[in-house]
């Protein structure tokens, strides 16, 4: 299951374009016999996360990608409720037994490099906390290419989503095997 916001939904991108979706592909060309859910609402926070955990739990995924945090971050949210918002959903799936793989985020270089780097810090905390995957910055190679994102800077195209689903899935195929 991909568990996130926009960047899971795939805001913006052609129907069918979102990285779930061509994780579904990477997967099935692999040969890799899984099924993925795409769980993003766009416009979710971390607080959104925590109020459908009980849904995603409810699908009894084996796995699940957990992106969030990126619009608390642009909306300025205090760091502690990101951080105890990721903390609760990252803890509440692994104790259900649910392999985790958490996508970190950065910010725009406008929000300061200290509050930047106090938010990344959230992610690699609670990797090693929980002993998760963490996919160090789910838009590696993405965020910087201004061909592989939309007008607004925030979001992938879908040829964009093609390389995050490449990214995710260099995490997940070892989880897999």
């Amino acid at each position: 299951m991909a568990f996130g916001d926009s960047l899971t939904a795939g805001f913006g991108a052609d129907p069918g374009k979102s990285y779930p979706d061509f994780l579904q592909k990477d997967l099935d060309q692999a040969g890799l016999q899984w099924h993925v859910v795409n769980a993003g609402v766009s416009g979710d926070t971390t607080t959104d996360g925590v109020n459908r955990l009980g849904e995603v739990i409810g699908y009894k995924p084996r796995v699940v990608i957990v992106e969030f945090g990126g619009n608390d971050g642009l909306r300025g949210l205090p760091l502690e409720t990101s951080r105890t918002n990721l903390d609760v959903i990252v803890s509440t799936i692994s104790n259900s037994g649910i392999k985790v793989i958490l996508a970190g985020m950065t910010l725009p270089p406008n929000y300061g490099p200290a509050y930047i780097k106090s938010f990344e810090k959230i992610y690699a905390d609670l990797a090693e906390k929980y002993k998760v995957k963490l996919i160090p910055f789910l838009l590696a190679g993405v965020a910087t290419d201004r061909s592989l994102m939309q007008r607004d800077g925030l979001h992938p195209t879908g040829q964009g989503n093609e390389k995050v689903a490449a990214t995710v899935m260099k995490y997940l195929k070892p989880i897999l095997d």
